[in-house]
This record gives C-alpha cells, sequence and structure tokens, in this order.
C-alpha cells in the first residue's frame, strides 16, 4: 500500500440507527443498569432497539463457556441487525456500564421499508457497509503477526488526518482484533518506539509509514 486508507467517516454509509429513526418514530426510552440484558439469545423478537446512550455488548457462549462479543453498540448502533428478519434473537444483548435504548416496533420498520424504497436502499448499504467492516476484521485476525495486525488496524481505522480516535478502552480493540490487552499495549508501545505513531489520551496518531498488504 503506497497511500493509508482516506477517512472511513467520508466513505461510510449513514449508521443503521439513525436510518430505523427515520423509518420510525420510537415507541419507549428504556434505560438499563451495568450487567441487565435488554434480551437473551432465543427470546421473541416483537421490536427493534437503537442504543441511544451508553455501551451494549451483543455475546455468545460457546459450550466451553468461551464469551464472545459480536458487537459492541453505542450511539445510533442498530442491535442485532438480523432481529429485523429473524423471528428469534441469536444471542445476547447486555448493558456494559448505564446506557439508554430506544425502541422501535418491528411491524412499523417493516412496513416503512416497503413503502419508502430510498430508506430501504439506505438501509442495505448500511448493512453491506457492516459487511464490508465484519471481512475487514477476519482478514485481519488471520495475520499472524500482532505488529501486522494492529498496524493495519490502525491504518484501516485512521481518518483523513491520519489519526485514530478511541471510542472505548484499549481492551476493546484487542478483543476486535483477537490479542490479549497485554499483547497489544506490547505491540503498541513497539510500534511508538518505532516512531510510526505517537500516543495522547483518547488518539493514536499515524506519524509515518505504510501499513502491510492484506
Amino acid at each position: 500500500m503506497n497511500d493509508l486508507p482516506a477517512d472511513a467517516a467520508d466513505r461510510a454509509a449513514p449508521k443503521l440507527g439513525a436510518l430505523i429513526g427515520r423509518l420510525a418514530a420510537p415507541s419507549a426510552i428504556r434505560t438499563l443498569e451495568p450487567g441487565a440484558a435488554l434480551f437473551r439469545q432465543g427470546d421473541s423478537v416483537r421490536e427493534v432497539y437503537v442504543a441511544e446512550s451508553g455501551r451494549l455488548r451483543l455475546q455468545r457462549h460457546t459450550v466451553e463457556g468461551v464469551r464472545l462479543t459480536l458487537q459492541l453498540a453505542r450511539a445510533d448502533d442498530l442491535l442485532a441487525e438480523a432481529s429485523l428478519f429473524a423471528e428469534r434473537y441469536h444471542c445476547d444483548a447486555v448493558a456494559d456500564g448505564p446506557c439508554t435504548v430506544r425502541i422501535f416496533a418491528r411491524r412499523a420498520i417493516l412496513e416503512a421499508l416497503d413503502t419508502r424504497p430510498e430508506l430501504a436502499r439506505s438501509v442495505m448499504a448500511a448493512l453491506a457497509s457492516q459487511v464490508i467492516d465484519l471481512r475487514t476484521r477476519v482478514e485481519l485476525r488471520s495475520i499472524r503477526s500482532a505488529r501486522d495486525r494492529v498496524w493495519l488496524h490502525l491504518a484501516l481505522a485512521a481518518d483523513s488526518q491520519r489519526q485514530v480516535a478511541m471510542a472505548g478502552p484499549l481492551k476493546d480493540m484487542a478483543e476486535q482484533l483477537h490479542l490479549t490487552p497485554e499483547a497489544l499495549y506490547r505491540t503498541l508501545a513497539r510500534l511508538e518506539r518505532e516512531g510510526l505513531i505517537a500516543r495522547t489520551p483518547g488518539m493514536i496518531r499515524i506519524i509515518r509509514g505504510d501499513p502491510p498488504d492484506m
């Protein structure tokens, strides 16, 4: 790669939660305490939820008891996108701290998708963008070198000013990259020693260099 990717925000589709809000008005706002479950895997889908504030963790547990995080939902994120077209939830949604969600009637959303094709196309574009993001994360995890994995992740996440704003703690990035927090901390320190990045609270800035090809 000769250049860092353009600002992801410039090319990304609108967040699904914002689009849902344009399709129907929320019927209620619900507040959750830390650790409270919004829904559980296997629950029937009757409503659609969009994160309002705070953060929710969508997760599954393997038969060995390992927790798999599928999504860390923040403001304007639609929770469990598949619930729009599924009869039951495929995961748990648990509050990762104090948070609120907007509640929408699923029937109203589906009816709006049928009658407002321009917004339906935007929803499809947002879903396609998320598929691309998911595939990128899967490919990143396939890179064996922790250094190259982190370096490429930063390059892909950087904006046009070559900066990566940290929306959450570093352990979230570690989980996304399938690394231990300790391995991520060591790798970031190495990149900083190499003069490739600079770190300030809440921000990582790429100073020089090009990432490896995927």
